[in-house]
């Protein structure tokens, strides 16, 4: 039996202390309960909190990760922790950190944090990953585990297939033995990461801006404000207090109308709204318009590009980016490169090219000027010091750029995993999504996927007028319903 782990120590150090052996801990969940498709999605593993992801299941993450992380790292370093708001990270948390110190490794918490807070702080320091505890953009019920490579980029698809196998009690290594790894509280590294975001701006140069920050009541709710109060701006909070009941509901990147009205209301010059780890964000111009990653992308590459530091005039997208973005960019003679959706698959390409900004739609951004992961704080203190630059407003910048597609995104909820995960098998929707793709042609396209990071099939068609993407999604989400759902 594995005994609960005692906490002991001061506030800044607490040492785990472990009996279990590794055959144990491996032992502790029977792998036939796990899915039969890969527990490591687009952005690590999510789920409902205490089904699929509960204290068992996190244990023996954090235990395999750390094997994995051993024999792969060239640093001997600590791994960096952080969460976001929701109520069970703290669970996940102490069980993760009971597999990794099990694993012989040391862990630092930083606490409430940004996903991308904990990726510059595992890059720049002399550790062996990172890890966050959150499900993004998905509502309180659900969380979510990903790790970092040394570097502070996402955790190879390769590596995260080694850590499923030992979870899965398949793994062709062997386990490594060592002393119990320690736990510390580091909450005081956030403050570097806060400095790496306007170090490469000018502190101040935000004077008489009104910004209005949706904060979801999430991980930025106390780096967001400082930040931008360090660059000047007037700010205007929503959702700014840790709530893990109510992060992401009706707020935030997926929920735009609150920050919209604020905008109006205050007369603000932009507004911004991130996730619930804020490493999205999403804009409001002055007119209360939604300014999504497609305009993000193309604004900031123009900005770049005139400064000579966009190689080829290569932006980097996924095969979410409008239509209307890519003929756009093309004309100015830039190229788009579309990839699968997730920021991962972005950031290989753009590794690949050697390009210097991608992103998505929804409004992650990767810029390696100035950090190696999405990162909407980053995101949002660019787009706004773009602004200020040009002397005129968000939307008059808007208006000079181009004119979207019509675009319609369905969601259909699809809870049987295995239907949701091969819905390629499924041959009326493949029929009915050939039908669709015939008859648009040149004018349109469709596109049908399983998400990555929610129980849903997403269904998109983008088309030359408002008619034509209407009915087409409309056939789409009927036939998902019918033969999936």
């Amino acid at each position: 039996m594995v005994s609960i782990p005692s906490f002991k120590g001061t506030y800044e150090q607490n040492t785990l202390n472990l009996s279990s052996t590794a055959t144990e801990i491996t032992s502790i969940w029977n792998s036939k309960s796990l899915p039969t498709t890969p527990l490591f999605g687009t952005d690590g593993i999510r789920g409902k909190a205490g089904e699929l992801l509960n204290a068992p299941l996190a244990l023996k993450i954090g235990f395999w990760a750390g094997q994995v992380l051993r024999q792969y790292s060239q640093n001997p370093g600590p791994v960096v922790m952080g969460q976001d708001s929701r109520n069970s990270g703290n669970m996940l948390g102490m069980a993760l950190s009971a597999g990794l110190t099990a694993a012989g490794l040391e862990v630092w918490n930083l606490g409430l944090c940004p996903t991308p807070c904990v990726a510059y702080l595992t890059g720049i320091s002399e550790t062996i990953g990172g890890v966050m505890i959150s499900a993004s953009h998905n509502p309180p019920e659900d969380n979510g585990i990903k790790f970092f490579g040394s570097d502070g980029t996402k955790l190879s698809s390769e590596l995260q297939k080694q850590i499923e196998s030992g979870i899965r009690g398949t793994a062709d290594f062997p386990t490594i033995h060592s002393n119990w790894g320690q736990y510390y509280h580091r909450p005081e590294l956030v403050k570097k990461y806060q400095a790496s975001l306007y170090s490469p701006l000018t502190p101040g140069h935000f004077q008489g801006m009104k910004i209005v920050l949706d904060l979801a009541w999430g991980a930025a709710v106390h780096t967001a404000p400082e930040v931008f109060q360090t660059m000047g701006a007037e700010i205007i909070t929503l959702h700014d207090e840790p709530d893990g009941e109510r992060i992401n509901v009706n707020c935030g990147s997926t929920h735009l109308h609150t920050l919209q009205e604020a905008v109006i209301e205050n007369k603000a010059d932009i507004g911004f709204a991130f996730d619930g780890d804020a490493d999205r964000v999403l804009a409001v111009d002055s007119q209360g318009r939604s300014i999504n990653g497609d305009y993000i992308l193309y604004l900031w590459g123009q900005s770049l590009s005139k400064a000579g530091l966009l190689p080829e005039n290569i932006i980097v997208t996924t095969v979410m980016a409008n239509l209307g973005f890519e003929r756009a960019w093309e004309k100015q003679g830039g190229k788009i490169l579309r990839t699968k959706v997730g920021d991962q698959y972005v950031y290989r390409e753009m590794q690949r090219t050697g390009s210097m900004l991608g992103g998505e739609q929804s409004g992650h951004i990767l810029c390696p000027h100035y950090g190696m992961t999405g990162d909407g704080l980053m995101t949002a203190l660019h787009l706004a010091t773009l602004v200020k630059n040009s002397g005129v407003s968000l939307a008059e910048l808007v208006d000079q750029s181009f004119q979207t597609y019509p675009q319609l995104l369905q969601n259909v909820r699809v809870e049987d995993r295995d239907r949701r995960v091969n819905w390629q098998k499924c041959e009326p929707l493949v029929k009915a999504i050939e039908e669709a793709e015939t008859a648009l042609a040149d004018f349109g396209r469709v596109l049908v996927r399983a998400s990555g990071t929610e129980p849903v099939i997403r269904v998109m068609v983008e088309a030359i007028n408002a008619e034509l993407a209407d009915s087409w999604t409309e056939n789409l989400v009927l036939a998902v319903q019918q033969h999936l759902a």
